[in-house]
């Protein structure tokens, strides 16, 4: 029995020393000289990092090939439609003026060729007749200045009424008709000089710059004729009927 409990005594030692030395060895284990570190807890997987592991990186450079492939793709429709855009229409002929009566090159001077004339009498203003000419042609003509008529076999042209000349050339387009007036004899008693009953009419006309517009035109008159004076005169031509009567 005297034995036994110094036994016991000598266990307790050595657990205990054994003990302690564990405790220095984790130690030693846990400390390298720059203190205690708790690596396993600190250590977060990266967000960007697939995981696959290297996988990823290959992944990510697929990712970026796609993006430029995606780029290059607008691109390329985006030129396209820019080269369409820009495409010049052909250029059309210039209008020769042929069959546009309205051109520069398609205005005529009227004339016999080209119009016809109606004589007609009015009642107001009195001894007055006023002329008619309507474009039969294909093209626009002017008139210029003032009918230059011709009673029976008159050897002279009457004068114009200076007063009614209009601030512009008269212009014809097809099937258009512009006006003159005739005062066929003076006052209503007739008492101009020379007076006399004539039963044909014949109509000149002026060019741009000559008396001479080419080819008369021949009115028809009433057959009984009209009467004239020496005091005969004519207005300009005038766009509209009622200008050439207000003389």
């Amino acid at each position: 029995m005297s034995i036994a409990a110094p036994t016991r005594s000598r266990v307790r030692l050595l657990t205990a020393a054994a003990t302690v030395a564990l405790a220095a060895l984790s130690l030693t284990a846990c400390n390298n000289g720059d203190g205690v570190r708790d690596e396993g807890a600190s250590q977060q997987p990266s967000k960007s990092a697939p995981a696959g592991g290297d996988s990823g990186k290959d992944t990510s450079a697929g990712s970026t090939t796609h993006d430029k492939t995606g780029t290059g793709t607008g691109t390329g429709t985006g030129t396209g439609t820019g080269t369409g855009a820009t495409t010049k229409p052909k250029p059309q002929p210039a209008s020769t003026g042929k069959n546009n009566p309205t051109s520069s090159t398609a205005r005529v001077t009227c004339n016999g060729s080209t119009v016809k004339v109606a004589a007609q009498s009015v009642s107001r203003p009195v001894n007055h007749m006023l002329l008619t000419v309507t474009n039969t042609g294909s093209k626009r003509c002017d008139l210029y200045g003032y009918p230059a008529v011709r009673f029976g076999e008159a050897q002279s042209v009457p004068p114009v009424i200076d007063d009614s000349k209009p601030q512009a050339v008269v212009s014809l387009p097809p099937g258009q008709s512009a006006y003159a007036g005739v005062a066929l004899s003076g006052g209503d008693d007739g008492g101009g000089s020379n007076g006399r009953t004539e039963k044909t009419l014949e109509v000149f006309f002026q060019g741009r710059n000559t008396n001479d517009g080419g080819p008369g035109a021949k009115a028809p008159l009433p057959a009984k004729g009209v009467y004239i004076d020496d005091s005969l005169k004519v207005t300009y031509w005038q766009q509209s009927m009622s200008d050439a009567l207000a003389w």
